[in-house]
C-alpha cells in the first residue's frame, strides 16, 4: 500500500465525524418533515447515470462531472445534481402520472473540484420539484416553503434574492445583437461586474441604450426596483417577468415574510437551464448559497415530455455549518456505573431515554484516561460502587 494515499482523501472528498453526521442527520429529517406536510412525495433515483442525457443536460459545467464506464463502454456519470434526474424519472417511470407533480429529494451530490477551489465534491442536499405548474403561484409556493423550511431548523439570519432570466434575456435582446447578449449574460453569471461594463463600452453603443445597461446592475435592493426595471423594457417578455415577479411578490407580503427578500434583477444562475424567475439565500457567516432555485421550464421536453416546472435545493452541510453558529449543541447524557450498579445504570438510562434524550451507558472500568475531560458535551450520572 503506498504510504502517499494511507491517510488521504481524493481532491475535495471529506471524511464527517459523528457530531457532524448526527447535525446533518437532524436537519435533513426536519427539512423532509416539514417538505412531507406540503404534500411532496420523495422519491431516489441513482447515483449513477448516463453521461449522454443527465450527464449533459444537468446545470454543471462538463468539468466538474465525476466520468467513468460500464462494461458495455458507456460513459457514466455520478449524479451532478437532482433536477435532470428526476426529469428523466417523470418523463420515463412516471410517464402515466397527472400533472402536477409535487416531488421532493435527499441525495448526495458529486462535482468535481479544482485543487485550489476548496469546496467538497460530495455533499448532501434536499430539494423539491413542482412539476407541470406554469403559474407564479406555484413559484410563489416554492420561495414560501423554503422559507418554512429555513424556520423549521431554527434559520432566520439569512437573505433571500430574487431575480428573473426572463427579464435579463428580454432587455439584452431588445438592446445588443445575440454574440453581445450572450458574452454580457456569461459577465452576470460569473458575477463580473467589471467585465460587464468593459464589454458595453466596447461596443459604441447610443448613449441611451449604453446607459440602459448599465442600469440593469443597479437593479439591486428592495421591491422599489421592480418599478425602476419596468422602465427599462418594452417588449412583452419583459413586461412578462415583471409580471411574476410581483405575483410572487404579492404572495410573500402577504405571508409576511418580505422582510427576508432583497431583488437582484442582473442574477444569472446558469447561462441556458433556468427560464423564468430564480432565487438564492445567503448567510453573512457562509461565502456560498445555502440554496436556490428557480423556474426551468424547458428541461423536460428534452428527455420527451413537455412540462413547466420549478424547484428548490438545499445544501444540507452548509445550513449545519450556519446552524452550529447559532444553536448550542443537543445535550447528551452519560450513565456512568461501577459494573455492581449495571441493572440500575440500565434502568436509569432507559428512563432518560423515554423522555427523548440520548444516553451512554458506560463501565467506569472501560474508560481510558482522558476520555471523560473530552466529552465536554456531556451531562453525567454516576453510579459508584456501594
Amino acid at each position: 500500500m503506498s504510504q502517499l494515499f494511507l491517510f488521504e482523501k481524493p481532491l475535495g472528498m471529506r471524511d464527517r465525524l459523528p457530531h457532524q453526521h448526527h447535525l446533518q442527520n437532524k436537519i435533513s429529517t426536519q427539512l423532509l418533515k416539514t417538505i412531507g406536510e406540503w404534500g411532496y412525495e420523495k422519491v431516489q433515483t441513482p447515483a449513477l447515470e448516463y453521461f449522454e442525457t443527465v450527464g449533459k443536460l444537468s446545470a454543471i459545467p462538463d468539468q466538474q462531472l465525476f466520468k467513468c464506464f460500464d462494461l458495455s463502454g458507456n460513459t457514466l456519470v455520478l449524479r451532478p445534481d437532482m433536477t435532470a434526474p428526476i426529469a428523466r424519472l417523470v418523463s420515463s417511470t412516471m410517464k402515466k402520472e397527472s400533472f402536477p407533480l409535487r416531488l421532493s429529494y435527499h441525495s448526495n451530490l458529486y462535482r468535481a473540484q479544482q485543487l485550489e477551489g476548496g469546496r467538497p465534491a460530495e455533499f448532501e442536499q434536499v430539494g423539491v420539484e413542482l412539476i407541470g405548474d406554469a403559474t407564479t403561484s406555484g413559484d410563489s409556493e416554492i420561495v414560501v416553503l423554503f422559507q418554512e423550511a429555513m424556520q423549521t431548523i431554527g434559520l432566520e439570519k439569512y437573505q433571500l434574492v430574487l431575480g428573473h432570466i426572463g427579464f435579463i434575456r428580454a432587455l439584452l435582446n431588445e438592446l445588443v445583437p445575440g454574440e453581445q447578449a450572450e458574452q454580457l449574460q456569461r459577465s452576470l453569471f460569473e458575477k463580473n461586474d467589471v467585465g460587464y461594463r468593459e464589454a458595453v463600452h466596447t461596443y459604441e453603443l447610443p448613449l441611451d441604450i449604453e446607459n440602459r445597461l448599465i442600469q440593469l446592475l443597479e437593479l439591486r435592493g428592495d421591491a422599489h426596483v421592480v418599478d425602476e426595471a419596468e422602465q427599462l423594457v418594452t417588449s412583452d417578455e419583459g413586461k412578462k417577468a415583471i409580471d411574476e415577479l410581483r405575483g410572487i411578490w404579492d404572495v410573500l407580503q402577504e405571508e409576511g415574510i418580505e422582510s427576508f427578500v432583497q431583488f437582484d434583477l442582473s442574477t444569472v444562475l446558469h447561462m441556458s437551464y433556468y427560464t423564468g424567475f430564480v432565487f438564492e439565500a445567503f448567510h453573512e457567516d457562509v461565502a456560498q448559497a445555502l440554496g436556490g432555485g428557480g423556474r426551468y421550464d424547458q428541461l423536460l421536453k428534452k428527455f420527451g415530455r413537455t412540462a413547466p416546472a420549478t424547484g428548490f435545493g438545499l445544501r444540507v452541510d452548509l445550513l449545519s455549518e450556519v446552524y452550529s453558529r447559532e444553536n448550542e449543541p443537543d445535550q447528551k447524557w452519560c450513565v456512568l456505573y461501577h459494573h455492581s450498579r449495571r441493572k440500575e445504570a440500565y434502568s436509569k438510562a432507559a428512563e432518560l431515554r423515554q423522555s427523548g434524550k440520548a444516553v451512554i451507558v458506560q463501565d467506569q472500568a472501560g474508560l481510558s484516561e482522558n476520555w471523560m475531560n473530552e466529552q465536554v458535551e456531556l451531562a453525567y450520572i454516576h453510579l459508584e460502587e456501594e
